[in-house]
């Protein structure tokens, strides 16, 4: 895929994160998740490190011990191993790219 418009096709109706595959490689994983208003993601550990990049929507962040509230444009990044969370405030569209899974 060459061309892909990051609002287009977006879907909060299952109450879950939907994630739509934008470029998977052995480098480096692309994805666009939608996640619904209200949905929380308790803070636990991932084995990658990922950069989060708010596209719309507003929530709060968890990276490690510390909280931040992200918007429209804003973006994070987390180490490999370090505790993440979300909390929607409104529905996120969010792009995410991440290292490949280290099991794998």
């Amino acid at each position: 895929m060459d061309v892909f418009s990051y609002l287009s096709d977006t879907d909060f109706s299952s109450g879950k994160p939907v994630m739509k595959n934008v470029i998977k490689s052995p480098n480096f994983n692309m994805v666009r998740v939608c996640l619904p208003t209200g949905l929380n993601i308790d803070p636990h550990p991932e084995p990658n490190a990922t950069f989060f990049l708010v596209i719309e929507g507003s929530g709060i962040f968890t990276k490690g011990t510390e909280t931040f509230e992200m918007k429209k444009n804003d973006s994070l990044f987390i180490k490999a191993g370090e505790i993440r969370g979300i909390k929607c405030l409104e529905n996120l569209v969010l792009l995410g790219a991440r290292d490949p899974d280290p099991k794998i």
